[in-house]
Order: C-alpha cells, then sequence, then structure tokens
C-alpha cells in the first residue's frame, strides 16, 4: 500500500510533466496530492455520486468523467503547488493519471506473482 502510495505520487508528476495545462512544483507536492486524492475519492467522491445517480444513468455512466475531474479541481484548490488551469486539463489529467495507475498496479501484481 505504501509503494503504491509512492507510486501514485510518481504518476502525479509524470501526468503534470505531460499536461501544459497543469503544473506540480516537487514530488513533495505530488505526494500530498495523491493523499488528497485519496481521501477525496474515499469521502467526497462517493457522495457525489450517490446525489448524481440520475444524470449517471442517464449518461450511460460517463458523468462519473465529470466527477473524476472536479476531484482533482478539489485538490488543485487544496494543494498549494498544484496547479490545473480549468476543467479541460483536470479531465485530462484524471484519465491520464489512471492509466499510469493501471500499468503501475499492473507491475506491482506481475512482480507479486513472481514472489
Amino acid at each position: 500500500m505504501i509503494i503504491r502510495f509512492f507510486l501514485t505520487g510518481v504518476a502525479v508528476l509524470l501526468t503534470a510533466y505531460l499536461l501544459p495545462g497543469v503544473d506540480v512544483t516537487d514530488y513533495w507536492t505530488a505526494l500530498l496530492v495523491a493523499a488528497v486524492l485519496a481521501l477525496a475519492n474515499i469521502f467526497v467522491k462517493p457522495l457525489l455520486i450517490l446525489f448524481t445517480i440520475p444524470i449517471t444513468i442517464l449518461t450511460l455512466g460517463l458523468f462519473l468523467l465529470v466527477i473524476n475531474a472536479l476531484m482533482i479541481l478539489f485538490a488543485d484548490y487544496l494543494v498549494d503547488g498544484f496547479v490545473v488551469d480549468g476543467f479541460w486539463w483536470a479531465l485530462i489529467f484524471s484519465l491520464i493519471l489512471s492509466v499510469f495507475n493501471s500499468l503501475f498496479d499492473d507491475l506491482l501484481k506481475e512482480k507479486k506473482k513472481k514472489s
């Protein structure tokens, strides 16, 4: 779990490096962003999903992408040194971050199988 947390920090840095509309000052800020996103995904995101069930059903689940972008903007608001230049950059950031986290999870599972 600790390794996954540090890898999420790396994923935040890599994603910010790839996107011109997102800026992270250093690795410690990326770790703080990872922590804020983890806490927001635990406490805030389920409430948003619950309150937006009708629109999520109408959009066939695509509204969940909007909720993910809102979580990124929430982290932008809370963390100094993490800047996102708007909703669309937050949406792209959340998609790329998900891809990096999936890749890192696959690597960790592969390493666990070999052990």
